[in-house]
């Protein structure tokens, strides 16, 4: 029925999208909180989410809430020791090093490839793919072509 919502059960995941898309359109968020809340309701079971008791679902939200926020701190502080790994490696470079600002384009975004490290720095594919072999970025695809590279 064309203007309802319904639910999709082979792409639940997209639910998710479209409601942080619709926020962040309506202005009411960034959206970079969205997916922890919904990684911490994720742990709880759907019994309790779905609880005919009211007291019950409050709980369960509240311990999801709970759980997201642990989840943040955890990924959190995985990236301050990312960040700071990838700052080691930068002692002794040349000022003009593209390194420095590769490490701040990681932290920004949490997947690149090539093209968008070429793009963002001002540089080729290949001496991008360089750059990001000399940083030691974990490769995530397993492909050989339309690789993209994350933080570890």
């Amino acid at each position: 029925m064309p203007g309802t919502l319904a639910v999709l059960q082979h792409a639940p995941w997209l639910g998710r999208l479209l409601v942080a898309s619709i926020l962040r359109q309506a202005g009411v968020t960034t959206g970079a909180h969205l997916a922890a809340i919904n990684l911490g309701l994720k742990t709880i079971p759907v019994d309790r989410r779905r609880h005919r008791d009211r007291e019950t679902r409050l709980l369960a939200i509240a311990h999801g809430f709970l759980a997201a926020a642990e989840i943040g701190l955890k990924e959190h502080d995985r990236l301050a020791l990312a960040r700071k790994m990838m700052e080691q490696k930068l002692d002794g470079r040349r000022t003009s090093s593209k390194l420095p600002e590769l490490v701040e384009l990681v932290m920004a975004k949490p997947l690149v490839s090539a093209g968008m490290v070429a793009k963002a720095l001002d540089v080729t594919p290949q001496a991008a793919r360089r750059i990001v072999l000399e940083l030691g970025l974990r490769e995530m695809t397993g492909r050989g072509r339309f690789r993209a590279w994350g933080v570890i």
